[in-house]
C-alpha cells in the first residue's frame, strides 16, 4: 500500500526535529489513521492488536476502538475518553469501544504533562529480545542513547489488565520508551509522530542488536563516548530527571 505523507507544518524551533502537528481534532484524526496504517505497513502490529492515541485537551483522549484492523481505520471510527477511560463522544459509532489497552495509555497522560501521543505496538524483534531475556538498557548505538536512552523491560503483566498499567506507570514518568516483557511496546512523545518514529528507533535498534548477537559479542560503548552522546541528548531536549544516575550505572558515563 502505498501512503501519501500529510503535510504538516513544521516548527524549526522544536529541538526533537519532529514537525508540530495541527491540534484540532480533525487534523488528529486524519494523522492517527496515517500512523495505523504505518504500523500495519512496517508489520509493528498484527489483525487488530496495537493502539495509538493522541491529547486533545488535558482531560480528552482520542483514542483507537477495539477490534479493528489498523491497516483499515478511518478517522470516524476514533473515540473520545476522558482520563478514567470512560467514552465521552458521541460522534463514532455508538457500538465502538474505546481500546481494550486504553490504561496504557491513560497512565502516561496522567504521568506526564509533556505527552501529548502514545503508540502501543508489537514490534517483533524487540519483543523476541524480551522473551530471550536481552536487555535493551544498554549504550551500544548512538542514536538510541541520544533519542531513546535507556529502555527498560517491565515485568511480565496480562494485556488488559490492572497489572499492565501499574507495570508501567512509575517507568514512564523518565522515559519515552518501554518494553513490555513477552508482549509489545510503549513509546510516547510531544504528538503522535513522535511517538511513532520513537518506535522506529526502537526496533531498529533491537534488530541491530539481534543481529550482532548472532555474529559475536556486542561491545558497549566507551563511556567517555556516552558521555559526549548524552550532551546531545540533553541539547535536543530529551533529558530526563535521573537519566545522569542511570547512564552513570548502567554505562559507566559518571
Amino acid at each position: 500500500m502505498m501512503l501519501t505523507p500529510l503535510p504538516m507544518p513544521t516548527d524549526p524551533a522544536r529541538s526533537s526535529g519532529v514537525p508540530a502537528l495541527p491540534r484540532d481534532e480533525a487534523s488528529l484524526r486524519s494523522v492517527i489513521c496515517h500512523v495505523a496504517r504505518l504500523l500495519h505497513q512496517f508489520r509493528f502490529v498484527d489483525g487488530t492488536a496495537g493502539s495509538i492515541s493522541a491529547r486533545l485537551s488535558g482531560d480528552r483522549i482520542l483514542i483507537t476502538p477495539e477490534g479493528l484492523a489498523k491497516s483499515l481505520l478511518q478517522p470516524d471510527q476514533l473515540v473520545v475518553v476522558d482520563l478514567e477511560g470512560t467514552r465521552i463522544d458521541t460522534a463514532a459509532e455508538p457500538s465502538l469501544r474505546p481500546d481494550s489497552e486504553r490504561a496504557l495509555h491513560l497512565a502516561c497522560y496522567r504521568q506526564r504533562s509533556d505527552v501529548a501521543g502514545v503508540v502501543h505496538a508489537h514490534p517483533p524483534i524487540a519483543v523476541a529480545l524480551t522473551l530471550a531475556e536481552v536487555s535493551m538498557r544498554t549504550c551500544v548505538l548512538p542514536e538510541a542513547v541520544i533519542v531513546l536512552g535507556l529502555v527498560p523491560t517491565t515485568p511480565y503483566a496480562p494485556p488488559d489488565s490492572p497489572d499492565a498499567a501499574n507495570a508501567i506507570r512509575l517507568l514512564i514518568a523518565q522515559h519515552d520508551a518501554l518494553l513490555l516483557a513477552a508482549h509489545g511496546s510503549l513509546t510516547v512523545g510531544a504528538d503522535v509522530w513522535q511517538a511513532y518514529l520513537r518506535l522506529e528507533t526502537l526496533e531498529q535498534t533491537a534488530v541491530i542488536l539481534h543481529n550482532a548477537r548472532q555474529v559475536g559479542s556486542v561491545t558497549p560503548l566507551p563511556p567517555e563516548q556516552v558521555a559526549a552522546l548524552l550532551e546531545t541528548r540533553r541539547a535536543r531536549g530529551f533529558w530526563h530527571e535521573g537519566d545522569e544516575q542511570r547512564f552513570c550505572e548502567a554505562c559507566g558515563a559518571c
